[in-house]
């Protein structure tokens, strides 16, 4: 057991029947009243985002998570699959498991988060940024330049993106996963 003075970024604990992963928080210690800690935890199973306070000494159960390396195969009916780079099994989960699965390219390196206690997986973690090929996108009107102006752009996963007017078809980008923001090209 631990208690609130332990909380940091990325903790994983066990609250209401659930895990969940500490994304933010701040020690409060205000003028007058006890001391508290303010939290924004992530749910674990359904990716829900809540806002929890817990007062200062707070018993906290911290669960033991597991970061291990895996590469994207395939999906299908079953689910999305992969493989662990250790010991070449196979695993299939589910869509809501991942963050964003519209810009999974086969043979992409995820980390999967695994309960040590039981060996389950919680959560796919896609890395920050990934490059990706543009195979569709109109072409930029020249002159048209004054604005930072953005036009869709489909990419080799079939996601779509806004991308600057001089980006064309064939061309790679850097592309944030969690936003699904363009962030620039790449050469080839």
């Amino acid at each position: 057991m631990a208690n609130t003075s332990d909380i940091r970024n990325g903790l994983c604990i066990k609250l209401n029947h659930d895990i969940y992963s500490i994304v933010e928080f701040q020690h409060v210690k205000p003028g007058k009243g006890a001391a508290f800690v303010r939290t924004k935890i992530k749910s674990m199973t359904n990716g829900r985002v809540l806002d929890h306070t817990f007062s200062a000494g707070h018993k906290i159960d911290v669960v033991r998570v597991e970061r291990r390396k895996f590469q994207y195969l395939y999906n299908d009916d079953m689910g999305y699959h992969f493989m662990d780079n250790e010991t070449y099994e196979q695993v299939s989960l589910e869509e809501k498991m991942l963050e964003s699965p519209q810009f999974l390219k086969e043979s992409s390196q995820v980390d999967v988060l695994y309960n040590t206690e039981n060996n389950t997986p919680l959560t796919v973690e896609m890395p920050q940024y990934i490059v990706l090929e543009i195979t569709y996108t109109e072409p930029g009107v020249r002159g048209d330049t004054a604005t930072n102006t953005l036009k869709p752009a489909t990419v080799e996963t079939g996601a779509e993106v806004r991308v600057p007017l001089f980006i064309n078809t064939g061309d790679l980008v850097k592309v944030e996963t969690k936003s699904g923001s363009y962030m620039e090209r790449v050469k080839k």
